[in-house]
């Protein structure tokens, strides 16, 4: 193995009464496009800014290239930072705004122009030098952004909230914007945000962070389906968190299908022996069984599955591509189920249904 481009080792960081950040740990490869996913308030933007050096860690180690650099300041680091407000200089034009970092460092004026060249056309500005801020839009502002953090060629690019400011439609053009030239230039990328629709779409692995500690770090497709605790599981994504008891029998188990028994308020509830995050919860446990919105079937009929709930549909959302639905069930239970409009069958505010979902959709949290 390789060693990481950054490591972070056991940092912490207190601001007065207010402990930010906690023990956190983490490492970023080289080349790899990485993020720190949590609400507003977690501790990601200071992790960053401790990455960056502009703030300094209490406790623990920040390493690059498998040096310490906490007491070096920002610009002797191999990193360079994208400001949430894209930050540009509003009485200089694109090509002053994204050579200034490089005149500052004294590069000779025709590697500067040539370099400014090279870094609109990576981000498909060219022509737009001589147009001033006030000119763009905001994709283009942002574009301009990127290209002026990279002009210095760092080994690291910090982002933060990189696309907040902009549109859905034109924050998701963006963010694949982002990631080919990410992949063509080869840099690694740190993207701090609270989107966790941006995160899954942009990094290969994410880090998702909650009051100032990290609580589970891996792919989007590992962390969604098979979250650590209930709170990633209601974080990412949109779960279903049923209270559950364990009931510990040993006729819980079919050799054929190895599924658990769970009662929630006089429900038997089966789930898959492997979908456990953690130990096999102790007979009596207390419990949370998570099942996502678009994993639970919706039917007239009642169905044949390894979980079947009767109710009534009390609340519908159509959303274009996809239509969100209420379930009020027989135990006082409700259930969000998520069905795509394109599926045929509609099913309106009152209709009695039965929702399903087999034992391999449902995973069981003890934390």
């Amino acid at each position: 193995m390789t060693a990481p481009l950054i490591t972070v080792e056991h940092v912490g960081k207190r601001f007065g009464a207010i402990q930010a950040v906690d023990d956190v740990s983490f490492r970023i490869d080289s080349g790899e496009f990485f993020a720190l996913l949590g609400p507003s308030g977690c501790g990601k933007t200071t992790i960053m800014r401790m990455i960056a050096g502009f703030e300094t860690p209490d406790t623990g180690r920040i390493l690059i290239n498998g040096e310490d650099v906490v007491a070096q300041p920002p610009h002797k680091r191999p990193v360079n930072m994208m400001f949430q407000s894209y930050a540009l200089f509003p009485h200089m034009n694109v090509a002053k705004n994204v050579a200034f970092s490089l005149r500052r460092q004294g590069m000779a004026s025709g590697a500067v122009e040539e370099r400014v060249r090279e870094m609109l056309r990576l981000v498909q500005l060219d022509g737009l030098g001589e147009r001033r801020p006030h000119q763009l839009s905001g994709g283009q502002k942002a574009r301009v952004a990127l290209a002026r953090a990279l002009a210095a060629r760092p080994r690291l690019l910090l982002l933060d909230e990189p696309l907040s400011a902009l549109d859905r439609k034109l924050r998701e053009e963006t963010q694949f914007e982002l990631m080919q030239v990410q992949r063509d230039l080869g840099v690694a990328f740190l993207v701090v945000t609270h989107d966790q629709n941006e995160a899954m779409a942009m990094a290969q692995r994410i880090a998702v962070m909650r009051d100032g500690r990290i609580e589970q770090t891996g792919a989007a497709r590992d962390i969604y389906e098979h979250p650590d605790t209930a709170w990633i599981a209601g974080f990412i994504g949109d779960a279903n968190l049923i209270d559950a008891i364990a009931s510990g029998d040993e006729a819980s188990f079919d050799d054929a299908a190895p599924h658990i028994v769970f009662d929630a308020s006089g429900v038997t509830m089966r789930v898959n022996a492997r979908n456990i995050a953690g130990e096999r919860p102790a007979k009596g446990a207390r419990v949370k069984i998570a099942v996502r919105a678009e994993r639970i079937a919706l039917s007239r009929a009642q169905p044949e599955a390894d979980n079947v709930l009767a109710g009534e549909i009390v609340e519908s959302a159509y959303l274009g591509d996809t239509t969100m639905l209420r379930v009020a069930c027989s135990n006082a239970m409700t259930l969000r189920i998520a069905r795509f409009s394109a599926s045929g069958e509609t099913f309106e505010r009152g209709a009695l249904v039965f929702a399903s979902w087999p034992a391999d959709a449902a995973r069981v949290l003890t934390r």
